[in-house]
């Protein structure tokens, strides 16, 4: 049995009590990152072997962690922050879990997608998920080009991925294509110094703000 557990975004009470009572029972946890991985285990007194499992290490690894799976072992699968695969390592695995007839199932909890959407102000009653925006221009412009056609046949919200560190330069980009367009920045999202700054693009794109943490865009 693979396990997909949700883990906190931020705040670590934001994590369900069959969360917790799968972590403590399975026999291995597989964490993008054991350190912050690790954090969330010590805070609630759970010691369970713990290995990564990540981008770099998914293919080379994926052989033996089929290989207990197939020998009966349970395995929870983690990220960072928030549900296992959005925008992060896994889906591969449980791709050929589902090939092999290995048990997959999702613990539900914390998302940053609809954490954001939910308080943003924006309709939601439909919404597209774009994760990560490409890093060059013209994979960019592919994407832009692809939302304007999405918005010429139905308006619908958007939700977008990004690091503080590309967090300004995305939204210039998006500015030069929709200045129009509403946009709402959420930040530090569940955590102390959680912020959601709204505008619309072409005034948010020279607006001076704390580029920390990372940040989920909303557009409409």
């Amino acid at each position: 049995m693979l396990y997909l557990v949700a883990t906190p975004i931020g705040n670590l009470k934001d994590i369900t009590f069959r969360a917790l009572e799968t972590l403590k029972a399975v026999d291995l946890i597989l964490a993008e990152d054991t350190r912050r991985t690790g954090q969330l285990l010590s805070h609630y007194k759970i010691s369970k072997p713990l290995e990564s499992f990540h981008e770099h290490n998914e293919e080379a690894k994926m052989p033996q962690i089929l290989e207990k799976l197939r020998k009966g072992e349970t395995i929870a699968l983690v990220t960072d922050a928030g549900t296992p695969t959005i925008s992060d390592p896994g889906f591969k695995l449980v791709r050929e879990c589902a090939k092999e007839g290995v048990k997959v199932e999702p613990i539900p909890g914390p998302s940053a997608i609809l954490t954001a959407l939910v308080a943003s102000g924006l309709p939601t009653d439909s919404f597209l998920f774009l994760g990560y925006l490409p890093k060059k221009a013209g994979k960019q412009n592919e994407i832009f080009n692809f939302l304007e056609q999405v918005w010429s046949n139905r308006e619908t919200s958007v939700v977008l991925f990004e690091s503080p560190y590309r967090v300004k330069k995305t939204l210039a980009a998006l500015a030069q294509k929709f200045p129009e367009r509403k946009i709402v920045l959420a930040r530090e999202l569940t955590k102390t110094h959680e912020e959601f700054i709204r505008g619309k693009l072409n005034e948010l794109a020279k607006k001076d703000f704390i580029t920390k943490g990372e940040f989920t865009i909303l557009l409409r």
